[in-house]
This record gives C-alpha cells, sequence and structure tokens, in this order.
C-alpha cells in the first residue's frame, strides 16, 4: 500500500495520505484545512535490520574511526550511534552518562557519582547479563 507525504501550501502542515487504489485519481486534500494546494514529498526511506545485520554494523571497523577512549565527547559521541544502531531507548540513565560525557566530565567521574545503591551495577554493566 503506497504512503505519501505532503505539505499543505496553504496552513504549512505536513501529512501523510494512504493510497489505497493508485489507478483511481482522487484530488487530495489537506486534512487540517481541507486546502488542494498541496506538493508531495520525497520520503526517507525507512527499513528494519534484524539483530545479527545491527551487530555487524557495530563491528564494523569503519564505525570506530576517529574514536579516543580518553575524550569524553568521543565517548559520548560513539555510546550515541551504538544507541541509535540498536534501535531501543536505553533509558534514561544511559541518556545522563551520555549528556555528562558530551559535557566534559571523565567516564571516571561519571561512573563514580553514579554508583551505589543496592544494585552494585557500574555504568555499561547490562541489567540482562
Amino acid at each position: 500500500m503506497p504512503i505519501y507525504e505532503y505539505i499543505c501550501l496553504d496552513c504549512g502542515r505536513k501529512f501523510t495520505l494512504f493510497k489505497l487504489n493508485i489507478v483511481e485519481k482522487e484530488e487530495e486534500r489537506c486534512p487540517h484545512c481541507g486546502s488542494t494546494n498541496i506538493k508531495k514529498l520525497v520520503s526517507r526511506v525507512r527499513f528494519v535490520l534484524s539483530e545479527d545485520e545491527r551487530l555487524e554494523r557495530l563491528a564494523d571497523p569503519s564505525n570506530w574511526s576517529g574514536f579516543d577512549e580518553n575524550d569524553p565527547k568521543s565517548i559520548a559521541k560513539f555510546m550515541k550511534k551504538m544507541g541509535s544502531e540498536l534501535g531501543e531507548d536505553l533509558g534514561p540513565e544511559f541518556e545522563e552518562v551520555v549528556d555528562r560525557l558530551e559535557a566534559g566530565e571523565s567516564l571516571d567521574e561519571v561512573e563514580k557519582s553514579m554508583e551505589g545503591g543496592d544494585s552494585g551495577e557500574r555504568v555499561g554493566d547490562s541489567v540482562n547479563d
């Protein structure tokens, strides 16, 4: 089923139309204001990767270029890249660590401040392990 994205040139809003029958030509309208003054947009293509494909991408040596384990900002950038490749919400703790590294805190400083509690987990420890 084709899906098309449009922008209304009158109200400026973007919207999506599902085309059940692409042979029949029907006049497209903005669902917000009803205008026919719309323009079809070029949509981004998205596809789902298997877990193996995502892990393969992470293992690709080209992903490591420019990575400096002694630079907190470099670590934060790599963590963001890993998070997006995994395609999952890694939670507020992950976001906090990335934000603090981007601000220039060292990984040791972040780890020390986040240690404690009863779990004994460290930054980077997996809950599922």
